[in-house]
């Protein structure tokens, strides 16, 4: 276990999680938490175990998904810096409902399930942060269902392209912070589906060279 550092607790601080908790119950939360290193591939734990924490990525990226019978993966959600996983279980809940592996080397901070639980018995804003997580995943979700029903591949691509640009116009250069493997996941789409998706784009002005991504025209990619 790792001390808890200047930039990884403004990482913390910054969470929704924690953002707007009181003072009493911030110091009840950051006595409960450890932080551990994890590096690429290892996995945090697997869907049907007992579940004993949930977890805060401090830096680097997990990657949460299900296996069927088969082994095919589908992934649920790509965590980074600021993400909270698995506190759903917090209400209930004694097993972890899919597996959870880390994409890179990661930081990351552990919560207790039962001491935060008993946490919540006695400190209100614990319990209205779980209640705003709980309901902030669920308008996500629904957000996520909606847009795979109503975009296509290349407009998923699109609007995530666009979503990390920070000026209108052009030309802008995009570095992806992980695989483009991920990326595919993290949008519902297969990697061959993103690969046609990324050709489709071209005739937008995209150029994608591994994980540097161009955009030659951003008022032209908010057309497709």
């Amino acid at each position: 276990m790792l001390r808890l550092n200047a930039r990884d607790k403004n990482t913390l601080l910054r969470t929704s999680f924690l953002a707007t908790l009181g003072p009493s119950a911030l110091a009840g939360m950051l006595e409960i938490i450890n932080v551990t290193n994890v590096e690429a591939r290892d996995v945090l734990f697997r869907e049907g175990e007992p579940a004993e924490f949930f977890y805060c990525v401090l830096s680097g990226y997990v990657r949460l998904y299900r296996l069927n019978k088969d082994g095919r993966e589908a992934d649920i959600r790509i965590c980074g810096p600021g993400d909270v996983f698995s506190e759903c279980l917090l209400p209930m809940g004694d097993r972890y409902l899919y597996n959870a592996q880390a994409a890179d080397t990661a930081t990351l901070g552990r919560f207790d399930l039962q001491k935060v639980r008993q946490l919540a018995e006695v400190e209100k804003d614990v319990a209205k942060s779980i209640i705003r997580s709980l309901s902030d995943h669920l308008r996500t979700t629904m957000d996520c269902i909606a847009n795979d029903r109503l975009q296509t591949a290349p407009q998923r691509v699109a609007h995530y392209l666009l979503s990390t640009c920070e000026k209108e116009g052009g030309p802008v250069s995009i570095r992806l912070p992980f695989q483009k493997s991920l990326l595919a996941g993290k949008l519902g789409l297969a990697p061959e589906a993103l690969s046609r998706a990324f050709s489709t784009l071209r005739r937008a002005g995209v150029t994608v060279r591994g994980r540097t991504i161009q955009i030659t025209d951003v008022t032209a990619l908010k057309q497709i």
